[in-house]
């Protein structure tokens, strides 16, 4: 099959190549999955240069990626949850980098496969496990829930969109951090936005002068911001920063679970979640998917479309 692939880990994007490798094997318990889509993360990068070695072991040549949106192909031995046709989506993180999504297709474990959300595309579809997941595993960890006043830093980011929309559904009443050019998303997502910069902590007070029940920091360098206007009590977590654990947060970071995948498709089916594609491109166009990325100025999701 084809497959985007790097050799080595390194800084210059030109390594990547679109190579032809082995079909995966199918081990027990796992789909083998004909890729429609696969959702571009900025994990994905940093993993090419070696920012996960410390973590996760890699086999070269890597094909990146870890969100992924296609079709059951095949199905491993004892594995009733799913059969040949099914349209689906996963988080697919393995224990080592390796067999990604940037392929034409993909082994997964059906333990972190969901149905696939019949009312997004196969791109928008693609681009909601990993960045829709961190945002659900990171207001469970904070108690966001009806009546909840919750502070998103980075809310018009990938993760942050997510976590809006998903704080909203449940009732809460969201802030969320921007630039002043995205705050109108921001409203249209239902969270009332604040300007980044200096005085952050007190335009977040302006809005809730007795401080918030929750944060979630999804951009990392906010944790000054959080402890003045977090009330007494109140949670935090923050994706970015692990600095919040020596003061009572939560560090988080989302575990490949077809279950809390499954969750983000209720949302999507009920009108309640919905994925911005920013931009879409062919396996011979990763490492420009990954320059947009690392640019950091694109809203919404990129997606590899082999």
């Amino acid at each position: 099959m084809r497959a985007a692939t790097y050799p080595a880990y390194s800084t210059d994007l030109a390594t990547l190549q679109v190579s032809d490798v082995p079909d995966p094997k199918l081990f027990p318990g796992s789909v083998l999955i004909e890729v429609r889509a696969a959702g571009v993360n900025p994990v994905d990068w940093k993993a090419m240069t070696g920012g996960l070695d410390p973590l996760i072991d890699a086999i070269f040549p890597v094909i990146p990626g870890w969100d992924v949106a296609g079709v059951v192909t095949a199905v491993g031995t004892d594995t009733p949850e799913f059969a040949v046709g099914d349209e689906v989506i996963a988080y697919a993180r393995k224990d080592v980098l390796g067999a990604g999504t940037f392929a034409e297709q993909v082994a997964v474990s059906a333990a972190s496969v969901a149905r696939k959300p019949a009312s997004l595309t196969w791109e928008q579809a693609a681009g909601l496990p990993l960045a829709g997941g961190t945002a659900l595993r990171s207001l469970d960890a904070v108690g966001v829930d009806d009546g909840t006043t919750v502070l998103i830093h980075a809310a018009a980011g990938g993760v942050g969109s997510f976590g809006v929309q998903i704080a909203v559904a449940r009732g809460a009443r969201v802030i969320g951090t921007a630039s002043e050019r995205n705050h109108d998303y921001l409203r249209s997502l239902g969270a009332e936005p604040v300007a980044y910069g200096d005085g952050l902590a007190s335009r977040v007070r302006e809005l809730a002068p007795e401080g918030v029940d929750a944060v979630v920091d999804f951009v990392g360098g906010q944790l000054d911001t959080t402890l003045a206007v977090l009330r007494p009590g109140g949670q935090h977590a923050s994706i970015a920063d692990g600095a919040v654990v020596e003061h009572g947060g939560r560090a988080i970071w989302v575990r490949p679970d077809g279950r809390e995948t499954a969750r983000l498709v209720e949302l999507a089916d009920a009108g309640e979640l919905t994925v911005e594609v920013g931009g879409t491109y062919g396996l011979d166009q990763v490492a420009e998917a990954f320059a947009a990325s690392q640019e950091g100025h694109q809203r919404g999701k990129l997606v590899i479309v082999p």
